[in-house]
């Protein structure tokens, strides 16, 4: 029977699609993902030296990767080869699409068909709205993440090589990397300092941060701004209204809130020329969305550009993207659940839509989930390390909201630690309310209401 299995590739993936909730099945993928990843690091090959990499230093850093955050407690550059470097952008990469997705792809290659089981776990992953969609969006997930890696990255290849005397090789390595890094708003570099050497230099920056941007928004929004752009004048989803004004709006908070805060800041944006504020100040009111990437000290700035961090972290970027986070929607939506009690109505409308009693449930749901992980999180922390509240915290939420943005105390964290964000990277990624579901032994469904009594609130 086994032997039958093996020999037969559809057999194999048709066993491991069987009984099991699409959710947990992206769990697995993901846990799978991860410990691929981690045998691979943990190779000889894989390290600048030779050497074995412990087991806890390649399982960081293959979470890190799938999960598509960018923390590191090793210097990518310094420690691992060209071999363990490549390993990481395919783990980003695999992150960033979805591991379900590309099951999905191999599911259609192998089988020549989806199975209904199989539709309906990559319809977990990508958030398609029907089963008969999923083949479309596959691959125009895939379509759409190759363009605009490959836009990005010849970008940077052509600045690296004209502008930075790279040879063409080096160029187009350094370039591939950066733009499959920024595009999953993974946020690893290669260079120590991330991307600060190119703080003031636009034909760098601007693409990192246009290709951020585009993955950070989420595919459903991406293909509806395309079947715009093609002239298919469809009536914007409520969802990609949310997203793109919430984003929108909390970008320019962002930028404005690093500019005003740093601006007179030595260690940061106090020695540069004006212009130079401005492009270091957009690029550091961009990447807290989960990008990672920094062309300044983040160890350096204020308190409260710290604290506004937190929250741009925690909040992320759109839905069914490369970004982490709670995300745009779940925030905007419950600031309107918020908006609509205060105003004493009974139900919640949104931009001319109504909002179902059950989404309102699940994003408090996740947000309060959120809470609970980055406060357990920082409580362990603080317990096992000697470092602050304020770094702890923006650790955890750098952390849980896959962003990658570090004050530079994660090389320094015990190994208790390492396995604390860890944690935080993987439930991060997949979100409270999948992990939830994959751990749910089964659904349950009350079939009877009992009487309804109202608790004091407040």
């Amino acid at each position: 029977m086994l032997i039958a299995v093996v020999r037969r590739p559809a057999a194999l993936l048709r066993l491991f699609l069987r009984a099991s909730h699409p959710a947990r099945m992206v769990v697995i993928g993901f846990a799978l993902a991860v410990l691929v990843g981690a045998g691979l690091l943990m190779l000889p090959v894989s390290t600048e030296q030779g050497g074995t990499t412990d087991w806890v230093t390649a399982l960081f850093t293959a979470t890190s990767a799938v999960c598509v955050t960018g923390l590191v407690v090793v210097d990518t550059a310094a420690h691992w080869s060209t071999f363990g470097e490549v390993v990481i952008l395919g783990l980003i990469q695999v992150g960033g699409l979805g591991i379900m997705t590309l099951a999905s792809l191999l599911g259609m290659l192998v089988v020549r068909r989806l199975g209904l089981r199989m539709r309906r776990s990559a319809q977990t992953e990508t958030k398609s709205l029907g089963l008969g969609d999923v083949r479309s969006v596959i691959a125009g997930v895939i379509t759409l993440s190759l363009a605009m890696e490959a836009i990005t990255a010849l970008a940077l290849t052509l600045r690296f090589v004209l502008g930075y005397g790279q040879s063409w090789g080096e160029g187009a390595y350094f370039g591939v990397f950066h733009a499959v890094s920024a595009f999953n708003n993974a946020g690893f570099a290669l260079y120590p300092d991330s991307l600060q050497r190119y703080a003031t230099d636009p034909l760098v920056c601007l693409p990192v941060l246009f290709a951020v941007v585009v993955g950070g928004l989420g595919f459903p929004v991406l293909f509806e701004i395309g079947r715009r752009l093609r002239g298919k004048r469809r009536r914007w989803s409520l969802h990609a209204r949310v997203t793109l004004l919430a984003y929108s709006a909390l970008l320019v908070v962002g930028v404005l809130a690093f500019g005003a805060f740093e601006w007179n800041n030595p260690e940061t944006l106090g020695p540069l020329s004006a212009g130079s504020k401005l492009l270091v100040g957009l690029f550091h009111g961009i990447t807290p969305r989960t990008a990672g990437f920094t062309t300044v000290d983040i160890g350096e700035i204020n308190p409260t550009t710290m604290l506004v961090n937190d929250v741009l972290m925690f909040v992320g970027g759109g839905s069914a993207g490369t970004a982490g986070g709670i995300k745009v929607t779940t925030f905007a939506l419950l600031a309107f659940v918020i908006f609509t009690e205060v105003r004493g109505e009974a139900q919640v409308h949104v931009l001319g839509r109504k909002l179902p009693v059950g989404l309102q449930r699940q994003a408090l749901t996740v947000v309060l989930v959120a809470v609970g992980m980055v406060f357990t999180a920082t409580l362990l922390l603080l317990v096992i390390t000697p470092f602050e509240l304020d770094v702890t915290l923006f650790e955890s939420i750098s952390a849980f909201g896959t962003v990658g943005l570090s004050t530079g105390i994660t090389e320094q964290l015990p190994r208790a630690g390492e396995l604390v964000l860890i944690v935080l990277m993987f439930t991060g990624r997949l979100g409270p309310i999948t992990m939830a579901s994959a751990l749910a032994l089964r659904e349950r469904g009350r079939r009877y209401d009992l009487p309804e009594e109202r608790p004091i609130v407040g």
